[in-house]
């Protein structure tokens, strides 16, 4: 359960991180047209993301 939940939650914030750099991904999963470097600005918008998400989580939880 916790796998299908964490690839929903992947794959959301890949069609967030795509929207934000303004590449079209295709609905039906091949993006295989794709660019390098677009390819390359949705993995770094990703990662970006995921540190924002973490360093968030991890400012509620100092009182340990």
């Amino acid at each position: 359960m916790a796998n299908k939940q964490a690839k929903q939650a992947l794959e959301q914030i890949k069609m967030q991180a795509a929207n934000e750099v303004g590449v079209n991904l295709n609905s039906n999963g091949y993006n295989g047209d794709l660019t390098s470097r677009q390819a390359g600005s949705i993995g770094g918008q990703m990662v970006k993301k995921m540190i924002e998400s973490y360093e968030n989580g991890a400012q509620g939880n100092t009182n340990k």
